[in-house]
């Protein structure tokens, strides 16, 4: 596809799921589990958080590694075709999450980014979550998870 039409890129990107992730799903569910309940896509707040907490004016990001550019083994890679559009892609997707994050900041919301790669670690995944709410909400929460199978 080293000659990709723009319609062709076009059709590619249309086949991405952008809402309603596996990854989107884990991590509601961990927050369920914990007895966090929460808002989804809130369209008046920057960026259209995944999980919105309206009360305690928090919100939860699920980012996938490849298009928001983190830094591990899926996300630091390029495709081996059309590496300058999809270096230019993964930049502006960053640039634009640095500009959503700092719009919440200024409007007194507080933001977790949840990246991918970290949802298979489910506990540690939930102490960040405990952490970014400062609760002790999830009492007896981590044992029993560590029961069940890992996501």
């Amino acid at each position: 596809m080293s000659n990709a039409t723009t319609e062709q890129r076009s059709r590619i990107m249309r086949a991405v799921k952008g809402r309603d992730t596996g990854a989107e799903r884990a991590v509601r569910s961990l927050v369920h589990g914990m007895g966090y309940r929460y808002s989804l896509r809130h369209k008046n707040l920057p960026g259209k958080p995944d999980i919105v907490f309206p009360s305690r004016q928090k919100v939860i990001f699920v980012h996938g590694c490849f298009w928001h550019g983190h830094k591990c083994a899926r996300g630091d890679r390029v495709p081996k075709t059309n590496r300058d559009y999809w270096q230019r892609k993964i930049f502006r997707n960053t640039e634009r999450d640095e500009a959503t994050l700092s719009a919440l900041r200024n409007a007194n919301w507080r933001a977790l980014v949840v990246w991918e790669c970290e949802i298979k670690d489910r506990d540690s995944l939930a102490d960040r979550i405990q952490k970014f709410f400062g609760a002790a909400k999830i009492a007896g929460f981590l044992s029993s998870t560590r029961a069940r199978t890992r996501v």
